[in-house]
Parts: structure tokens; sequence; C-alpha cells
């Protein structure tokens, strides 16, 4: 089955269970659940998009901090689905980039890539925090229009962004996380039509010292809201190391990552 998976950068659980009205409707319908997840540690920015896009903790990775800026070491969702022959995209920002296609990044020759060999064969990167959420998830649906990929990540920043200007405990974050669910309303249905399986979560929270990367429950507790038949709907704790794998069952492709069993069905 096809996978889209949305990294809602720096979205905190709490929020996103009061704020995302349209995903909550999905899950009231029937057509979707949320979980609460944990995010590993530290809970900061590049070392967990390694996390969810390998299944490995940031301290066996090494990548501990946001400017480790070399390739990753590990074996990614997008290496094992081009191992299978499957076509990879991801609207993101460019640390991602970063870890799976070439570094440093170099705005003229990366920003849009489109190069079968790579392990991410066709992408838009964008570098600036504040690059509009509507813009990011409109270059996504272009992607995932022209090549039809297998596996598409979509990864907004704005959420992160406000969070860093005016803290957890605001409206102007809050209103983030509104405007991404809205966006999302335009999208999601037609992703399920065309038999995409889709993950919505976060690579971790916020606090209000306006900042991440301890301990704090805000930090920590993200969302986990899942879409599609391939899902149970059912009790489940996933952790966010077993979503690497998660979805290389899903896209039934070999892989030797920890998987979270009771999330499929």
């Amino acid at each position: 089955m096809k996978s889209i998976l949305v990294v809602l950068d720096g979205l905190n659980y709490q929020v996103s269970r009061d704020a995302m009205g349209y995903l909550q409707a999905q899950c009231a319908a029937g057509r979707g659940r949320l979980y609460q997840l944990e995010c590993e540690l530290p809970s900061l920015s590049r070392p967990l998009y390694e996390c969810i896009l390998t299944g490995i903790t940031p301290v066996v990775s090494g990548i501990v901090h946001n400017h480790v800026d070399r390739l990753s070491t590990q074996r990614s969702i997008f290496h094992y689905a081009r191992e299978a022959g499957l076509t990879t995209a991801a609207a993101a920002y460019h640390w991602v980039s970063e870890l799976y296609n070439r570094t440093p990044f170099d705005p003229p020759c990366d920003r849009h890539t489109s190069d079968e060999s790579l392990p991410i064969q066709h992408g838009h990167f964008y570098y600036d925090d504040a690059y509009p959420d509507s813009h990011l998830f409109d270059d996504a649906e272009s992607l995932r229009r022209r090549h039809d990929p297998d596996f598409l990540l979509i990864h907004p920043m704005n959420i992160d962004d406000a969070g860093h200007k005016f803290g957890l405990s605001t409206p102007q974050y809050r209103n983030k996380a509104r405007t991404a669910d809205g966006i999302l309303s335009r999208y999601l249905g037609g992703w399920l039509d065309a038999g995409y399986q889709v993950i919505v979560t976060a690579d971790h929270g916020m606090n209000d010292d306006r900042s991440h990367g301890g301990i704090l429950p805000e930090e920590r507790q993200v969302p986990l809201f899942v879409f599609g038949s391939a899902f149970s709907f059912k009790d489940a704790a996933p952790l966010q190391t077993e979503l690497c794998g998660t979805l290389c069952q899903i896209l039934n492709i070999a892989h030797d990552k920890p998987h979270c069993t009771a999330l499929l069905a």
C-alpha cells in the first residue's frame, strides 16, 4: 500500500487533541484514530527526523543535536523503499535532504530534486522556518500528482516556528495547529480515496520557554493520527522508534526495524 507520512514539526499532543477539529472529526467518524506518542531524547528536530525515518534513537544514531550536518549512517524508509523498487518523494525541511540525499545542502542544486539514483528521488526542500505551510503542502501535492510516489514525506515547519517565537500556551501557536488542520482538510480525503495510508505525527512538542530539547511532558508528548484501511484503530501503545518499521510493513517491503503490530489491521 502507498503511504504518506506527515510530520507537523513541533506539535504538542494536547494542542493537537484540542485544536485539530477536522482530524478529530475523521476519528469520530471511525475513519481514523489519535494515539499519544512519547518522542525520544533529546527532544530536538534533526535527531528525531532521523529517529522517525530510521527507527534508531539519537544516542545510537549519533544525530544528537541539530547541527550534526552529515549523512545518516542508518537505513531509512527511503532506502528500504528504493531497494524494493518503490518511488520516494519528500516536501520537507532541508535537514531531511542532508540526512538522506546530499550534504551540505546547496539550495540551487538541492532545493528541487528529481534524481532516480537518490534515496529521496523527488523532493522540494526549504530552508526558511517561516516558509508557509500552505506552500509546503502544495509542493507535496505537486510531487504526488507528478510522480505518484509509493512513499511521500510531508514536513511543514510553521507550528514549530510559532512555538519558538511565542511559546506553547499562546494563541499564535495554537492557531498554527488549526491552520495545519485546515490545510489537511483540503487534502486528506483525496489521499485516502487514492488508496494512501496516512500517518500524521510530530517530531517533538513545545514548552512555555519557547523551546524544547528536554524531558517535560509538553516537550515529549506528541500526536499520532492514523488514517486508512491498513490500520486497526484499536488500542495500542506505539513507540516513535516503531514508525519506520510500521510504515515498511504498510509498504510491504523487507526491513529489519521494530514495528507496532497493534496499529495494523
